[in-house]
């Protein structure tokens, strides 16, 4: 899993039937500290996040397409969690 902040959103008036009504968004990779960390990566949400939450993001698309529950299809990225707070500890 990777910590991520929502960025941004995309608006797909086509895609694949069964990822119809899915809404996708744009995260930026973290790290532990907040700072951003690699590109950015567009991904399916799972959870209902919007841009400025801290989210938890997968980036195995067998694990994303199970999140989702839609079957096989062409997936490579899900947000599967909203982050409340990071705690880092010695």
């Amino acid at each position: 899993m990777i910590l991520a902040r929502v960025v941004g959103s995309v608006v797909s008036t086509q895609k694949n039937a069964k990822l119809e009504g899915m809404k996708l968004l744009l995260a930026q990779p973290l790290d532990l500290e907040g700072r951003e960390k690699g590109a950015t990566v567009l991904a399916f949400d799972a959870v209902d996040a919007g841009v400025g939450d801290r989210v938890l993001l997968i980036q195995d698309g067998r694990s994303a397409q199970l999140v989702l529950g839609r079957g096989v299809a062409a997936v490579d990225a899900a947000v599967v969690g909203v982050v409340d707070r990071v705690e880092l500890h010695d």
